[in-house]
Order: structure tokens, then C-alpha cells, then sequence
């Protein structure tokens, strides 16, 4: 298939470089920084842009990569006067219905994975969810899809923003405990490579344990000297005092499910 890219962000970028490694021909891809365009596009044969006005109608599909923000004024923009053929976006939360009045055939293909410009993904095992608005145009996207992933689902645009709110608890959220974790290692010179054994064996436990099985810690078995000891040491920084209290609330009430519990006053 022909493809433009619109985007050329983290996961522009990905999903540009999986296409083009299963044969399919990326024709042109949009950034408003154009040295953004230029760097993904050299890598895909494709020509550089960074006006909307200068897509063409060359391509066979059409796929928006773009901030939530921006991704409603660019289909606007890019859809007028390309009749037959296909638009998708790859937002986890944004409804599909963001085309309707402004293409006929449309849809979703969004690949729930952290994505980085400079770290090659195996795109074969990422889970792809994708949606249609008809079974021609639904057929067209399952096809693209399955030619990049093995794991491709059909999931409806109410359901997909439950998938990607979990997907940000899941990913995002715990990075962030990640560089929290980093930057109290570092005020006391101790290298955030001695947790990374603890984070592998913690990532590896859920393959074979449920999440909640596989909770460990003072919150779980409410040790209230250890969780006052170290959340007087967050003292001095109050939000993430705050995080720690309410992640240690929330861990507790889980593991105690309709039992009475210390964190009522939380």
C-alpha cells in the first residue's frame, strides 16, 4: 500500500519503519518542523513536508500521528478533496468519530506500546487495536495491520480509552515511580542500576502471578512503622509524600477487599 505519514514523533516513527520493512511504500511524511520530516523520511524513501496543504493524494492511506491537541484541526485539513481513501489515527483516547463529515472511509489502528525514536521495537509482538467505520474499510486496516504485528484485535472507541488509561497505569505511572525512585538514589550518590534487578524480577512475576498476588511490601501487610519512617523522609517533598500515601493506601485497600482497613481517614 501507499501511506503518509502525518507526524513524525516517537511513534510516527515506529510504526513508519514497520511499514516500510513489510514492503509497503511511504510516499510522503508531514512535521510542522520540517527537519523532523526530513530525518524520518530519509530513513523511508519518502518526501519531507511541513505544511498540511502539501499532502497529496497520492497515497492509499492516510495516518495521523499527532497530539490529541492538533489531531482534530489536521483531519480538517488533510481529508478535503481525497475521495476513496483511508484515514486512520493511532490515539489510544481519541474517539474514531473525529473523521465523521470529513472522510467516508476511516478508522483506528492504535499500538498500545512505549514507543522511543531511537530504540528499535520488535513491532511483530505489539498488540495493535483496531476499528473501522465499515467492514470494507475495516478489512483494508486489518490487513495493514497484521502485515506489521501478529496480535491485531478489533476494539471499539468507547472500550479503547479504558484500554489506554490502563495502559497509563500500567507504563507511565510506573516510570514515573521509576525517576522518583532515581532522583532519591541519586541525592544519596547510589546508582539507579542496583534497582533494575528488582524491576526485572517485578515485570517477569506478573508472567506467571496476578498483579495482586505478586504484591510484596510494607503497604501490603500495613508495617505502620516502616510507612511513617518513610514518609517522614519525604518531608521536604510533599507531592511525592503525597504519592507515597495514597499509592500505600490504595495498595492496602486492595489487598484487604472488604475488610475493615487503617486508611479510612485518607
Amino acid at each position: 500500500m501507499k501511506i503518509t505519514l502525518i507526524g513524525a514523533g516517537n511513534l510516527a516513527t515506529n510504526i513508519g519503519l514497520a511499514l516500510h520493512s513489510a514492503g509497503h511504500t511511504i510516499v510522503q511524511v508531514y512535521s510542522r518542523q520540517l527537519a523532523n520530516a526530513s530525518c524520518l523520511s530519509s530513513r523511508l524513501g519518502a518526501t519531507a513536508i511541513n505544511q498540511l496543504d502539501k499532502v497529496n493524494d497520492l497515497a492509499d492511506i492516510y495516518i495521523f500521528s499527532l497530539k490529541d491537541s492538533v489531531l482534530q484541526s489536521a483531519i480538517e485539513k488533510v481529508c478535503k478533496h481525497k475521495t476513496n481513501k483511508v484515514f486512520l489515527h493511532t490515539a489510544g483516547s481519541m474517539n474514531m468519530q473525529l473523521f465523521e463529515g470529513y472522510a467516508t472511509r476511516f478508522g483506528v489502528l492504535y499500538p498500545m506500546q512505549t514507543f522511543s525514536k531511537n530504540r528499535p521495537v520488535d513491532f511483530k509482538s505489539i498488540p495493535c487495536f483496531i476499528e473501522a467505520s465499515d467492514s470494507k474499510t475495516l478489512e483494508c486496516i486489518q490487513s495493514l495491520a497484521l502485515s506489521i504485528s501478529e496480535k491485531v484485535y478489533i476494539l471499539s472507541s468507547h472500550d479503547r480509552k479504558y484500554l489506554h488509561l490502563s495502559a497509563v497505569f500500567a507504563c507511565n505511572f510506573v516510570n514515573h515511580c521509576y525517576e522518583i525512585a532515581a532522583e532519591i538514589l541519586h541525592q544519596h550518590d547510589i546508582p539507579f542500576e542496583v534497582l533494575q534487578p528488582l524491576i526485572d524480577e517485578t515485570a517477569r512475576k506478573i508472567h506467571m502471578l496476578s498483579p495482586r498476588d505478586a504484591q510484596t511490601g510494607p503497604a501490603v501487610r500495613y508495617d505502620k512503622n516502616v510507612i511513617e519512617a518513610q514518609r517522614k523522609l519525604l518531608a521536604d517533598l510533599p507531592l511525592w509524600q503525597e504519592i507515597y500515601e495514597r499509592m500505600s493506601a490504595s495498595i492496602h485497600r486492595t489487598a484487604i477487599t472488604n475488610k475493615p482497613n487503617h486508611y479510612d481517614k485518607l
